[in-house]
């Protein structure tokens, strides 16, 4: 592998991953607007993930789903630490982010998974697959 082919595909790994974060960041929005978990909104992620990281981050087939289920996946449990680090800021009084540094990714942790039902991930684990299947499927547009 050419140095070059290292260096794609580390960047190809950190867009992923960077992606997955901001829609989770994103999804947060709607999840303490309505004050309740939305884990439907995965399907809507996922192939919005799916789309963007085919199209501009990784041409191959094979990579780009997987780099999606990634970031999908990544997506869903960051919008679940967010919450629980809401609900802690909420009830403690503090920032979101003092919250954060006081609860710990343990506590956080812990929380997500009194939290979560079992329909939530399937919800979530649906979303990853549909990333995984539009970023297989879907070919970029060439010039």
């Amino acid at each position: 592998m050419s140095a070059r082919a290292l260096f794609s595909l580390l960047f190809a790994l950190v867009s992923a991953v960077m992606l997955g974060l901001a829609f989770g960041a994103v999804w947060m929005l709607p999840t303490l607007f309505f004050s309740r978990v939305m884990p439907w909104l995965a399907l809507l992620i996922g192939w919005l993930l799916g789309r963007l990281i085919r199209g501009w981050v990784r041409p191959g087939p094979r990579g780009a789903a997987v780099l999606a289920a990634l970031a999908t996946a990544l997506s869903c449990a960051y919008v679940c630490l967010l919450t629980a680090a809401a609900r802690v800021a909420g009830l403690m009084g503090l920032g979101l982010v003092d919250a954060m540094k006081i609860a710990g990714f343990g506590l956080l942790t812990d929380l997500v998974r009194l939290n979560l039902a079992g329909l939530d991930l399937l919800w979530f684990a649906v979303g990853i697959a549909l990333s995984a299947w539009v970023a297989w499927k879907t070919v970029p547009k060439r010039a």
